[in-house]
């Protein structure tokens, strides 16, 4: 069957990029980024000057130095009134975008209202020598500044590095980029590639036993006392206790989750409901965490409050789990092997955002693996960004995933950004938000898949036609096995009884019978195994059948933020699906609900029957073999049509007459 169009678009293709790994090329650069292709770049490093002369009526000057390549300049920061300035500010130029011959490095005078020239240094980009890794940085000289004309001026030198070099470079990550000529200002760091480490993720865990001498203002009532305890967002309490004296008991555990380092105390307060919605104070205990003791093992401790590091905790879904280590570093195994991911590029992203009144995205992309974030420079303007950045990470457990996103940039320009809260997952968004430039709080989450318990159509859909698949083998087993009693195939029949009676007399055979066809069920499916590695499939997501409403729900923000003749819609159609599910859950019950009556006496025609029937099945079957009940029972499963009547089993029609209490629900 011939795919659609949007199929092709999403469907998995295979790239053929020139990568330096299993290639016999001699380039040092294989040896490190083996996993991407090379991007050459033109790199000048401005460091210092000395010895400017001044421009300014006062003799001083302001300096600053402009990087002009063809069409691309960059920058340093000017300073005021020195003339011996040091910038070591890096500037990389991407070769595919070289247009020019000559690199000019200008060394200027800030004014009011045009710049003065002090000075400049030429290169001609044939001379430019080239530097792969690990070699040693390059080291700058100092270059003598030219006028216009191209005589040196009297005093000023400039010190500078000039090489070619790729993005395996050191000075790759914090230098300018070309690529991003529009960025400025603030969102110069917005644009970074970047590694970050989540917080060490602890459980507290705090046993509230009793409290002892409480002081109540209303004395001549019971107290209904219970405690609260609060750590940083997160807030649990235990019942009202039974007691209900000034010396109350519980005796129950409360679960937290903190992050290392230790900022918040945990706040313990003894509170009394004395009128609904309105409890009083009665006493307060704050615990800072650093003084807790820590359990590494699941041996108890004396201690009613703990961090518990031997289990870890889970931060992100546990379909996609990157990390199982427990907490406590001193339980963790040695790793296995080390995981190399190679970011190449992207190809038809979509506009995600409008400027200049045409559609634009600024791609990143964001790759997490147990505690190890990654963050790819942003590439501005592009709907095929290249990326060709590699990471490692060390590999404790190979069943585990690595979960890679793309993002469009938004903060580029300063712009704010939110997102949804969620309870762990919030805790690793606010340490990570701190770090410089910050992974956003939407990234976190999206990549936690925290948001994967909200209600969504299109997900549902999925997940349904995915149980249907699950159990499609089984209701081929059940379609094969009703052909074999009704004699479709006779000859197969046959074979069958035959297997039957031979699995009947030898009891012994059946679990190797069984584990044979398992066996020989793998080996036919060789031949349709998985040809391609798991990935996103559209189809199985149910997305290129889903309805543009039920897209926008999903994706809307929790408080919903739409009008009320859509809540109002959304709400109706979202009754009518809880509608079929209630009935089929009913259902279930009512079965259940039969099996139950057989014996509970509510029927007593049908319990004195089935309480008879038992008497003498248990009397047949302990005078009689085994293999001789089966046998027959077998047979009559798989006696011919001729032997069957069209009309229900009289068993069935029992079963189906027996009393649920679905006829005593309102």
């Amino acid at each position: 069957m011939q795919k659609s169009p949007q199929a092709i678009d999403f469907a998995l293709k295979e790239t053929s990029p020139k990568i330096g790994a299993g290639s016999i090329t001699g380039d040092k650069l294989s040896c490190t980024y083996d996993l991407v292709e090379q991007m050459q770049y033109l790199y000048v490093r401005v460091v210092k000057a000395k010895d400017l002369p001044g421009k300014d009526v006062t003799g001083s000057c302001d300096p600053y130095v402009e990087v002009k390549l063809g069409n691309y300049k960059g920058t340093t920061k000017h300073f005021e009134k020195k003339s011996n300035p040091e910038w070591n500010q890096c500037f990389a130029f991407s070769k595919d975008r070289i247009q020019a011959s000559v690199l000019e490095v200008l060394v200027k005078d800030k004014d009011v209202v045009l710049d003065d020239l002090i000075g400049r240094v030429m290169f001609d980009l044939n001379e430019v020598p080239k530097r792969i890794p690990p070699d040693s940085p390059l080291a700058p000289q100092w270059y003598r500044l030219e006028d216009r004309k191209g005589d040196k001026v009297k005093t000023g030198e400039l010190m500078l590095a000039v090489w070619m070099g790729t993005q395996a470079d050191e000075a790759f990550p914090d230098a300018w980029h070309s690529d991003a000529a529009t960025v400025s200002g603030e969102g110069v760091a917005n644009i970074r590639s970047k590694v970050y480490l989540s917080p060490k993720l602890w459980y507290v865990r705090v046993n509230i036993i009793e409290a002892q001498d409480l002081l109540p203002s209303d004395k001549s009532r019971f107290p209904e006392v219970f405690v609260k305890a609060i750590l940083g967002n997160q807030a649990s309490r235990t019942r009202i206790s039974p007691s209900k004296t000034i010396n109350p008991m519980w005796n129950e555990d409360l679960m937290f989750v903190a992050a290392e380092p230790f900022e918040e105390p945990l706040i313990l307060t003894v509170e009394d409901r004395v009128a609904p919605n309105k409890d009083e104070v009665l006493g307060k205990c704050l615990i800072p965490l650093q003084a807790v003791q820590r359990r590494l093992d699941h041996k108890p401790v004396n201690t009613r409050i703990c961090l518990d590091g031997g289990y870890h905790v889970l931060d992100e879904s546990t379909h996609y789990s990157s990390d199982l280590r427990p907490t406590a570093k001193q339980l963790w195994k040695p790793s296995i092997g080390i995981l190399e991911l190679g970011v190449l590029s992207a190809h038809g992203l979509t506009p995600m955002k409008t400027k200049d009144g045409r559609g634009t995205t600024d791609a990143y992309c964001v790759a997490k693996y147990g505690q190890k974030w990654v963050r790819t420079r942003t590439i501005v303007d592009s709907f095929g960004p290249r990326w060709n950045e590699q990471y490692t990470w060390e590999v404790f457990d190979p069943c585990t995933v690595i979960t890679v996103g793309v993002f469009d940039n938004g903060h580029i320009h300063g712009q704010g950004g939110g997102g949804k809260d969620s309870r762990i997952g919030k805790i690793v968004s606010i340490r990570l938000n701190r770090a410089e430039p910050p992974l956003r709080k939407e990234v976190v989450e999206y990549m936690l898949d925290v948001d994967s318990h909200m209600w969504s159509m299109r997900r549902s859909k999925a997940n349904f036609f995915r149980i249907m698949g699950v159990l499609s083998s089984l209701i081929s087993v059940g379609k094969w096995f009703d052909q074999i009693c009704n004699w479709k195939n006779p000859l197969t029949t046959i074979l069958i009884h035959i297997l039957f009676i031979i699995l009947v007399l030898y009891p012994e055979l059946i679990l190797p019978t069984v584990f044979l066809y398992l066996f020989l069920i793998g080996i036919w499916n060789f031949r349709w195994r998985p040809r391609h590695p798991p990935h996103m499939d559209t189809r199985l997501s149910h997305a290129e059948a889903a309805h543009p409403d039920e897209l926008d729900e999903e994706f809307d923000t929790f408080p919903t933020t739409k009008g009320s003749d859509i809540v109002r819609m959304r709400y109706d159609r979202l009754r009518s699906i809880a509608g079929r599910v209630q009935t089929v859950i009913g259902d279930l019950a009512t079965q259940g609900e039969r099996f139950q009556s057989l014996i509970s006496w509510r029927d007593p025609r049908a319990t004195t029957l089935f309480v008879t029937f038992c008497l003498i099945a248990a009397i047949v079957l302990y005078v009689t073999p085994f293999q001789v009940v089966a046998l027959l029972a077998g047979i009559y499963v798989l006696r011919h049509p001729r032997f069957r009547h069209k009309l229900p089993s009289v068993p069935l029609n029992f079963f189906r007459r027996l009393p649920a209490r679905s006829d005593s629900m309102l």
